[in-house]
């Protein structure tokens, strides 16, 4: 009797290790695309701007954090860059205040010290001693105002008016100091001007 070969494998048929469902050869061939990563899905529009980041897509800004505020910042930078003119301010013989009203000064001279107040936005009685200490060292004289005899007219002496061109080289060493440049003073002076103007119409309301 012949043997019943029916189940047995032939070439190019399914045989017991090609069973239905088993993938061959050709089937575990990479497809396209197959094995590369995925592309990072886009964020999602409607969460909207306030929204927490996911785990892992970075830190959430606190808004009571000191490096966050404003006005540390600017108490911080008010104090360092006023300390870096001391060495540049020394030879001149001036403290930075001292400087700030011979630029006054420099600017329009004789005038009040109520006027001097008011422009250097302190007041009277800060800005005193100072003019004392001036002129002491025979930078400035103070008088009385002959249309106000209530009032001291405060005016340069020649060597204080001298000084100014000592002094104009204090601007141009303290933006090396600081490394910025011409057009980086500009712009900060511009912020700050707009900053004081803003704090003080909050005052004014």
């Amino acid at each position: 009797m012949a043997a019943d070969t029916s189940d047995r494998a032939t070439p190019g048929t399914p045989g017991a290790s090609d069973a239905p469902g088993r993938p061959t050869t050709s089937d575990t061939a990479e497809a396209p695309g197959a094995g590369e990563p995925r592309q990072a899905q886009e964020p999602d529009a409607a969460r909207g701007p306030d929204a927490r980041p996911e785990p892992g897509q970075g830190p959430v800004e606190d808004p009571l954090a000191l490096a966050n505020q404003l006005c540390f910042s600017l108490s911080v930078a008010s104090r360092t860059v006023v300390q870096s003119y001391r060495p540049v301010l020394e030879p001149l013989g001036l403290t930075h205040p001292q400087y700030l009203v011979m630029l006054a000064l420099w600017g329009s001279a004789p005038r009040t010290v109520k006027d001097l107040a008011e422009q250097l936005n302190q007041d009277s009685a800060t800005i005193s001693p100072l003019l004392k200490r001036l002129e002491a060292r025979g930078y400035v004289t103070r008088e009385r105002d002959p249309h106000n005899e209530r009032a001291l007219a405060v005016a340069l002496t020649p060597e204080g008016t001298a000084l100014r061109e000592r002094a104009r080289e204090v601007p141009l060493r303290m933006m090396q100091r600081l490394n910025i440049g011409p057009d980086q003073v500009h712009a900060l002076n511009e912020q700050m001007h707009r900053l004081i103007t803003s704090a003080r119409d909050l005052d004014d309301a």
